[in-house]
């Protein structure tokens, strides 16, 4: 099998998200270092380092990731309205709730606020008004996640949609 870089980097980058998000089932995030990751990775610690600067390196990427590959998505959706962004949203962090579940288990889950706040794309140049909005949005996404998680995820994104809804009739 003849890969290029991008493959190589690739295939290196999930061998090391998954094993890392492997040995978060085992142990605390502390206690796994970086020669116990690459060796369950199979990859070498130059592989390692030439990709990341540390451990949590790893989870934000992946975060990011999957939070752009969900943009990608309801983007390409021809049915995403803006009554669907909050579904759609928890639905697809309940598609990969294994990964957030370990983050939230792990003392972990200040990766998923740091890449919802990213993802909201606030700066000091914005008028204050603007920025407290997304502000209040950001947080209050991550807080129901966060809540959501520690409940099971038994709602689905339109469950938690009315629930949201109905917290605001009244």
């Amino acid at each position: 099998m003849n890969l290029n870089n991008e493959q190589k980097n690739t295939y290196v980058k999930t061998q090391i998200t998954n094993a890392l998000l492997d040995l978060l089932k085992e142990k605390p995030f502390s206690d796994i270092s970086v020669s116990e990751l690459t060796n369950r990775a199979g990859i070498g610690r130059v592989s390692f380092y030439r990709n990341y600067q540390n451990k949590e390196d790893i989870l934000k990427e992946e975060s990011d990731r999957l939070i752009k590959e969900w943009g990608k998505l309801y983007e390409s959706n021809p049915e995403s309205a803006p009554e669907t962004l909050f579904p759609s949203l928890f639905d697809f962090y309940r598609e990969h709730r294994d990964f957030y579940s370990t983050l939230y288990t792990s003392g972990l889950s200040s990766i998923m606020m740091d890449t919802i706040l990213s993802t909201s794309q606030i700066t000091p140049e914005m008028q204050n008004l603007e920025a407290y909005m997304k502000s209040f949005w950001a947080y209050g996404i991550y807080g129901w996640l966060i809540e959501w998680i520690k409940r099971g995820m038994t709602e689905s994104g339109k469950e938690l949609s009315t629930l949201f809804t109905l917290t605001h009739k009244g």
